[in-house]
């Protein structure tokens, strides 16, 4: 009981200190096993480890095979909610780079690793190929950690976040076809028997994951699920298509799970998101339990195994030729810069599906006495461990010397998808800049995504926006709901880390008129959220004046004051960078090639000047 519930202690423990200090949790996670696990033999009176998974003798908390069914049962909830994300319109809209990356640049890596590891260890090319798939995933749990707080141009971020997104389960599809094809054959030969154990893997897994896929979907849609129930139910068939395409197919429910995962997240399902949210819950809560039991169930002997030049070799290979050379290849004829590419060649942490799945092939293989199959789990753990602490500790410092880090963050993010955020949005993008619109009401999210306007459904309350990479160049903040709390909120909680240069909210109805109010941060200094909607909804337009002088500047803005249904926002200088008019102070110099930007009536609308 007490190495249970400290194990769920650890794990959470080892949770929050990735989050305070910014790291991916795989690394205190796995510190943390191998510290209770391993290490900890040299420290113990009897010489036995602090934590000891696997049943030993009166020793143990899983006996038999029960460690190997529980990390069974968790990396199918795990791989079921990867599934989950890989959404088919993601993938035909993030770009030819990305899509390289994730097919040319996973074969580079796929089969010079599997050589790699062949020629330096000298292992069997089926172990070899299981070692190499195993380690094509990155994932966006190590990478998002690491580049939430460089500020990088948003092609670069973009690129590294959607590869870890769509590689993920990708890359676990490709481990899991792997492991099934060697095991269908002692030593992984390849023979007419094999090939038709494999081909019948595939079809029972990939059956009974579209299967259960679609009764999960009509059983939602027929409300024969009540809503308190729909997330454990999910958890139930999740288990139920993993545990029942094993019995027809021994090996294929992992890939079942993967595929299930596929089918519901591409079809209109009803609250995916609440899915989502407990899976991604409950993953969190494995995946701290499921790391540290696997790297506690690593003895000393494995890690004496890699504790060679070789193991140096391999590493270095991976991730200074092999990586290169696939996100070269991947990019070739796109419009990255070259420095921008060796960023991205940099930054590749493999992750938590690689050390799960792993550590899981690895055990089933050693227990059906597959020769090489014990240098799985070490050599994945070590690449997993190496990548994440060279990008963690590097990152930021290679971001500088590359020349991607921004100097300064101009990006904006906007608290509010409305039509009149929309239409300000519209023009800011325009103009050059990088603009998110954040709103937790689903149809204001839908109408600017198909605006081509990048959108993100949040509550300000319940989610922190500074962990999105989405954010990483963003500068200002603008917060113009129709809420005067939420409004007040953001500003306040999230003006340190996303408004650097300027964070701004509307005015309240209350403080409308009246007098000695502190004016900074506020967007416009005469409207509230109604009467920007208003002149948007009468006069959506997004006007420029040209301007000769400062005089010229105020003789404009208080002619436009005067008018009905006309806002002064802006003024655009001679580099045509914005400046929000209430941020500027009194010294700021505006001449010929300035431009007054402002909302609503155009000006052939506008009364003549007097």
């Amino acid at each position: 009981m007490l190495a249970l519930a400290g194990i769920v202690i650890l794990g959470i423990l080892a949770q929050w200190m990735a989050w305070r200090l910014k790291l991916p949790a795989i690394l205190p996670l796995i510190i943390i096993g191998l510290c209770v696990g391993p290490i900890s033999t040299f420290f113990t009176v009897d010489g036995e480890k602090l934590i000891e998974p696997m049943w030993n003798g009166n020793d143990g908390l899983f006996p038999g095979e029960r460690l190997f069914n529980f990390v069974s049962l968790a990396i199918s909830i795990i791989l079921f909610e990867g599934g989950l994300t890989l959404k088919r319109s993601e993938i035909l809209n993030v770009g030819p780079v990305i899509i390289k990356l994730i097919t040319v640049g996973s074969l580079i890596t796929f089969f010079g690793a599997g050589i790699a590891s062949h020629f330096i260890f000298g292992l069997s090319w089926p172990i070899s190929f299981l070692f190499s798939s195993l380690i094509i995933v990155t994932g966006p749990t190590v990478i998002s950690p690491i580049l939430r707080n460089i500020p990088l141009k948003k092609d670069v971020s973009t690129v590294l976040k959607w590869e870890g997104i769509l590689i993920d389960p990708i890359g676990a599809l490709v481990a899991v076809l792997v492991y099934e094809f060697i095991s269908v054959e002692a030593g992984g030969e390849f023979t007419q028997q094999a090939l038709a154990e494999f081909g019948k893997i595939i079809v029972i897994g990939g059956s009974f994951g579209f299967s259960g896929a679609y009764l999960l979907y009509l059983f939602i849609r027929k409300n024969w699920i009540p809503h308190y129930l729909m997330n454990v139910v999910t958890l139930c068939a999740v288990l139920g298509v993993f545990i029942l395409s094993d019995m027809f197919a021994h090996e294929s429910g992992l890939l079942g799970v993967v595929v299930m995962g596929m089918v519901l997240g591409n079809i209109n399902l009803p609250n995916l998101k609440d899915i989502l949210y407990f899976k991604e819950s409950l993953s969190v809560l494995l995946i701290s339990i499921l790391f540290i039991l696997l790297a506690a169930n690593i003895n000393m002997e494995d890690l004496y195994l890699i504790y060679t030049w070789d193991t140096m070799i391999l590493f270095a290979v991976i991730v200074f030729a092999i990586r290169p050379l696939g996100v070269f290849l991947s990019t070739w004829g796109s419009n990255l810069k070259f420095n921008e590419k060796l960023f991205i060649s940099w930054v590749g942490p493999r992750g938590i599906v690689a050390a799960g799945i792993a550590s899981l092939f690895g055990l089933k293989l050693i227990m059906q006495g597959e020769e090489g199959a014990e240098y799985i789990t070490p050599l994945v753990f070590m690449i997993v461990l190496g990548t994440v602490l060279l990008n963690a500790t590097t990152a930021r410092l290679f971001a500088r010397v590359s020349g991607v880090f921004l100097k300064q963050s101009n990006g904006i993010v906007m608290i509010g998808a409305s039509h009149v955020c929309r239409l300000i949005a519209k023009y800011l993008k325009k103009n050059g800049r990088h603009v998110v619109l954040v709103d937790s009401n689903p149809d204001n999210v839908d109408k600017a995504s198909q605006m081509g306007i990048d959108a993100m459904e949040i509550n300000v309350f319940s989610d922190d926006l500074t962990l999105n990479i989405e954010f990483s160049d963003i500068g200002y903040l603008l917060a113009l709901t129709a809420s005067d709390e939420v409004n007040k909120y953001s500003l306040g909680k999230f003006q340190k880390y996303l408004g650097e240069n300027g964070a701004f909210r509307l005015i309240t109805s209350e403080e409308l008129g009246q007098e000695d109010l502190p004016l900074d941060n506020l967007f416009s200094k005469k409207d509230d959220y109604l009467n920007l909607s208003e002149v948007a909804r009468d006069y959506p337009n997004m006007n420029e004046l040209e301007l000769e002088s400062k005089d010229h500047y105020l003789k404009e803005v208080a002619r436009l004051n005067k008018e009905k249904k006309t806002i002064p926002l802006f003024i655009k200088d001679q580099e045509r960078t914005l400046h929000i008019i209430c941020s500027l102070d009194a010294n700021f110099e505006i001449g010929e090639g300035y431009q007054l930007v402002y909302l609503g009536k155009p000006m052939e609308l506008l009364n003549p000047e007097k």
